[in-house]
């Protein structure tokens, strides 16, 4: 098989525990949980009150900068503004709102009946106000990932390769709802003119290619790409360079290489906001793994806690010993299934049996982490000035650019915990820029 991109691996898929059949509503919450956290950049402060009235959709967090706004997933009143359990294992400051079961919505933003009737900086600004940002898990705001390619791109990935095993909430977007994603990537296409616009997807979802084919206009400039199926293949860099062929260089962005790429489920998010007038409220989850007695893919709305989701997908088994938010590559171990699902949350993994973690782990220097590493590092040294905390070694050795995808900690025999230990490294060197 060809590479297309440097290292990799093909870890089993354990995609067919939920593949197949529509997205299922999931039960109302009695409460959600709403954090002034979910993206990349500063905190949202608190548009709301304890005691206030909120319809569903209403903006309830926002700030300047770096932000996307947080809105109301159900209309009710707010009883707490407060530090709650989030998925990052933390506390934060959090908005929770009783639900009235009435849904009543708040109309803040409008729908359009197409793109075309709007300017790039239009587009921008709905969906800057929709909230929204890559729902893939990245969960950088998309209005200012999208601003900073005007001008600078000729291409446009829409990344449905859902490259993590077991998940299957975007390869269900594409079965179940492939307008959206089509549509919404016609209004970015429509904001930053590109070239070549291209929907990437692996080749373990032949139902969702022959769907999201048979659904593109006659006449698109859109293309499917199809891709074979291989890890990381869904990380910015590794995509762009599986498609175009390009190599991002180092500490640089995809616009440094002409590309924007945005997951489907943003692209479906694009297409709510501008033609339904709808901020990010919900989303398709998928709560699988072994440990889950029911597999499926679920909409859900944003706040509802990990524990209601999954008793929704049926509840999880007694031998389950872990639960991650996202997948078993990149996904976070949960500690508090109080813990509410957020607008980056693609999947709830259960597990029976957690890795075996050795009391001394040990490199035995085989070689295989950097064989595997997509971005050209040194595993084996990175952890080794880690552990020495030679701060020095780490940035010479281009620690930074690490993407924490798992890849050496997956291949390592002597199961070091690289990813853990690569993110300790990344902190230490950040703090030692702010002294």
């Amino acid at each position: 098989m060809k590479k297309l991109f440097w290292g990799g691996i093909h870890p089993e898929g354990h995609k067919d525990l939920s593949r197949g059949g529509a997205p299922v509503p999931a039960p109302l919450p009695v409460q959600v949980v709403l954090p002034m956290v979910q993206h990349i950049g500063a905190a949202c402060t608190p548009l709301v009150q304890v005691g206030d009235q909120v319809k569903m959709g209403q903006k309830i967090g926002d700030s300047d900068g770096l932000c996307a706004p947080v809105h109301a997933s159900v209309s009710g009143k707010v009883v707490a503004v407060e530090p709650r359990p989030h998925p990052n294992g933390r506390e934060v400051l959090s908005v929770v709102i009783e639900n009235d079961y009435t849904d009543t919505p708040d109309d803040a933003l409008k729908p359009h009946l197409t793109h075309q009737e709007l300017s790039p900086q239009e587009i921008l600004g709905i969906i800057r106000e929709a909230g929204i940002v890559g729902m893939g898990g990245a969960t950088f705001p998309t209005d200012v990932k999208a601003f900073s390619a005007l001008g600078q791109v000729d291409y446009i990935l829409i990344n449905a390769c859902e490259c993590e095993p077991y998940i299957t909430a975007d390869d269900t977007l594409l079965c179940t709802y492939p307008e959206q994603v089509i549509r919404g990537t016609e209004a970015l296409m429509h904001t930053l003119t590109p070239r070549h616009t291209i929907i990437a997807v692996e080749d373990n979802k032949a139902e969702a290619i022959r769907i999201l084919k048979n659904a593109l206009p006659k006449d698109t400039a859109i293309e499917v790409r199809v891709l074979p199926t291989r890890y990381p293949q869904g990380a910015e860099k590794q995509l762009i360079q599986a498609v175009t062929g390009r190599q991002v260089p180092p500490g640089k962005l995809p616009a440094a290489v002409g590309c924007a790429v945005f997951n489907a489920a943003t692209a479906a998010s694009v297409y709510q906001a501008v033609y339904e007038g709808k901020p990010v409220t919900r989303r398709i989850v998928t709560v699988t793994g072994d440990g889950a007695a029911a597999p499926k893919n679920m909409i859900v709305r944003i706040g509802t806690s990990l524990e209601q989701a999954i008793e929704a997908a049926g509840g999880i088994r007694a031998e389950t010993q872990k639960v991650i938010c996202g997948g078993p590559m990149m996904g976070v171990a949960q500690k508090d299934l109080a813990a509410p699902v957020l607008k980056g949350t693609n999947a709830i993994l259960c597990l029976k049996e957690a890795l075996p973690q050795p009391s001394a782990p040990t490199c035995i220097r085989c070689s295989r982490c950097v064989a595997v590493c997509p971005m050209h590092l040194q595993p084996l040294y990175l952890y080794r000035f880690e552990q020495s905390g030679n701060k020095k070694e780490l940035e010479r050795l281009h620690l930074m650019d690490c993407i924490e995808c798992g890849s050496c900690a997956y291949a390592c025999p002597g199961h070091l915990p690289l990813v853990e230990r690569f993110r300790a490294g990344k902190m230490l060197l950040k703090e030692a820029k702010k002294a």
